[in-house]
């Protein structure tokens, strides 16, 4: 890895290691394309506060949005944002495993 490379990536870590991005990113993600107003109910945030968090997301490439009349719509644009949310909750489940704290596996009904 170059040194270039190395910074990239940093920075592209520094925008996704805040909770609430993590979680508007897995809300998204759920829902392949998904309105503010929607995510902000989902999370109980304000829309500009989720609107605020998805324009730092945007600006690194990981989320397009495109507007309907009011409604701005979000969706993930970059495959490997899936992927490394899904290996970071992986870790921390794991983790927790390991150490004996993860909760009961559920049982399907």
């Amino acid at each position: 890895m170059s040194y270039d490379q190395a910074g990239q990536v940093e920075a592209l870590f520094e925008v996704l290691a805040n909770d609430s991005r993590l979680r508007l990113l897995h809300e998204v993600a759920r829902r392949e394309e998904v309105c503010v107003s929607d995510l902000a109910a989902a999370l109980e945030m304000k829309p500009q506060a989720v609107s605020n968090q998805l324009a730092r997301l945007q600006d690194k490439g990981i989320v397009a949005s495109r507007r309907q009349g009011n409604n701005a719509y979000y969706r993930i644009v970059d495959n490997c944002v899936l992927i490394l949310l899904e290996r970071g909750l992986c870790l921390v489940e794991e983790t927790d495993r390991r150490a004996g704290t993860a909760p009961p596996p559920s049982t399907p009904k």
